[in-house]
């Protein structure tokens, strides 16, 4: 079964100029841990995830650099070079690739372009409803 088959591709993305703020908006809305970061021809940048704002916060001196984390641009903030995987990599591949990377999602880019994300949530979803064997197999 290839991560196209199981991958999220609803994506709800952030700009690096948005506040940290409106991203956190858009991370509880969407009901997700982390926004993929888009340039402006669409390319991903990044990705800010909750982890990376909570760490913000927790290594903040006080309450106003604490407040002042939610007026940060998500560029100062986000994770860069996020982890990719390719549409045709298997779910097994998905797996061990965020085991490895120790990483909780992988976004799928083919060319150049965003066509979704994988998360560790997928996989589990994917091995309760299906089972393991169709976490290496390659669909037809």
């Amino acid at each position: 079964m290839n991560v196209t088959e199981i991958m999220q591709t609803s994506l709800q993305t952030v700009r690096p100029g948005a506040t940290v703020a409106e991203a956190i908006t858009t991370l509880v809305d969407a009901h997700v841990m982390g926004l993929p970061v888009l340039d402006r021809d669409g390319r991903l940048i990044g990705v800010l995830s909750t982890s990376d704002v909570l760490q913000a916060i927790a290594e903040s001196a006080g309450q106003d650099e604490r407040e002042a984390v939610f007026d940060t641009m998500v560029e100062e903030l986000m994770t860069r070079e996020p982890k990719t995987i390719g549409p045709n990599a298997t779910v097994k591949d998905a797996a061990q690739q965020m085991l490895y990377l120790e990483v909780h999602r992988l976004f799928v880019v083919d060319h150049s372009k965003l066509v979704g994300v994988v998360s560790q949530s997928d996989v589990v979803r994917t091995v309760a409803m299906h089972g393991a064997d169709t976490m290496s197999t390659a669909s037809p």
